[in-house]
This record gives C-alpha cells, sequence and structure tokens, in this order.
C-alpha cells in the first residue's frame, strides 16, 4: 500500500472508532461511516467490505495502543511496583473515559459473532496484558518490592478486575474514587501501600 492509501485507511479507522464509541456496534452502517468520513460508499467499500471489517481494523488500532502503552511503562527505568502503577493509571484512563468508549461496542461484537477463543481479538490482548503483568510481579517479588505467591493468577485478577471495571462504567457508571480504591487494593494484595 502506498503512503496516501495507508494514510486513507488509518483517517477511516479514526473516524470509525469514533462513531463505533459513540453507537455501539450493531447499530453502525456503513452509511454511517460514509458520512463521518465525508467519502462516497465506492471509496469506503475500496478499503472495507463491512462493518464487521471496520470494526476489526478498529480493535487491531486499539490493541497496537495498548501494546504501545504497556512497552512505554515497561520501559520506564522505575521500580516494578511504579510499573505496575503506571499500568494501573492507563487502564483507570480507560476506565473513566465517558467519550466515544469502545467496552459497549466491543461486547456487542463478541456476543454477535462468536469467536473461538483463538481468533478472540479481547482473548489475545488478555493473554498479551497477562503475560507483561506476570513478569512485572515476578520482577516485583525478585526485587523485593512484592509479595506474591502466584504472580500469573494475580496478573489474572489484576486483569480481570480492570475489565470489571470498565463493563460497570458502561452500564452503572464508576467513579475516580472508586476505581483509585480498587488500585489501592490490589497494590495492597501485593504487600504495596499507594499514598
Amino acid at each position: 500500500m502506498g503512503d496516501r492509501t495507508v494514510q486513507k485507511r488509518k483517517y477511516i479507522v479514526e473516524k470509525a472508532r469514533s462513531v463505533f464509541g459513540r453507537n455501539g456496534y450493531r447499530a453502525v452502517t456503513m452509511k454511517d461511516i460514509v458520512e463521518m468520513c465525508e467519502i462516497s460508499r465506492g471509496g469506503l467499500y475500496l478499503y472495507f467490505a463491512s462493518t464487521r471489517e471496520l470494526f476489526e481494523a478498529v480493535l487491531e488500532e486499539e490493541h497496537a495502543r495498548g501494546a504501545a502503552v504497556i512497552q512505554t511503562v515497561m520501559s520506564k527505568g522505575v521500580s516494578p511496583g511504579e510499573k505496575l502503577l503506571l499500568y494501573l493509571d492507563e487502564q483507570k484512563k480507560i476506565i473513566l473515559k465517558k467519550k466515544e468508549n469502545l467496552t459497549a461496542a466491543t461486547y456487542e461484537y463478541l456476543f454477535e459473532t462468536n469467536l473461538s477463543a483463538k481468533n478472540n481479538p479481547m482473548k489475545k490482548r488478555f493473554d498479551e496484558d497477562a503475560a507483561v503483568l506476570t513478569q512485572m510481579i515476578t520482577d516485583g517479588v525478585e526485587q523485593e518490592w512484592m509479595v506474591c505467591e502466584d504472580a500469573a493468577e494475580a496478573a489474572r485478577n489484576i486483569l480481570f478486575t480492570m475489565e470489571g471495571l470498565k463493563v460497570s462504567a458502561c452500564a452503572m457508571g464508576v467513579t475516580a474514587g472508586m476505581v483509585d480504591r480498587e488500585i489501592e487494593y490490589i497494590m495492597g494484595t501485593l504487600g504495596m501501600v499507594v499514598k
């Protein structure tokens, strides 16, 4: 693909992200994307054949952003505990993001498409994040910053807590204070105190 083609595709994905974030997955039509992008229907179909294909591209972009955030956190020259806190702070931003949040759209997509665990983008992201968190906690224990008997289990519990908060934020709303209390609890289970 040429630079212009790549840029146009990226533009469409960005605009589609905001439409899916506002309207969910099921309610979005190709016409909605055409209107948001201000391109012709034929122009859109040059890049994407369906809303499903387009939403999957949005999920890929979200995954890439998430991976970049984790890489940034991991590259910081700080203690494992501070890395974990930075990671949780990034999760907090996602949880509290009111506009154009993709949580509801993602679950609509997952329930509608019935993907196998192997093809599930959320499962892939979960497994990758769990591996990074497991290493972070293992490093924390080895450097005596944390106390934990099973780093992999702790990592999964952290991810389930964060995902639960994302769903709760969409379904009933959560406050920054609520998220902070969960982060404090997580850090406390690892023998760390958050101030």
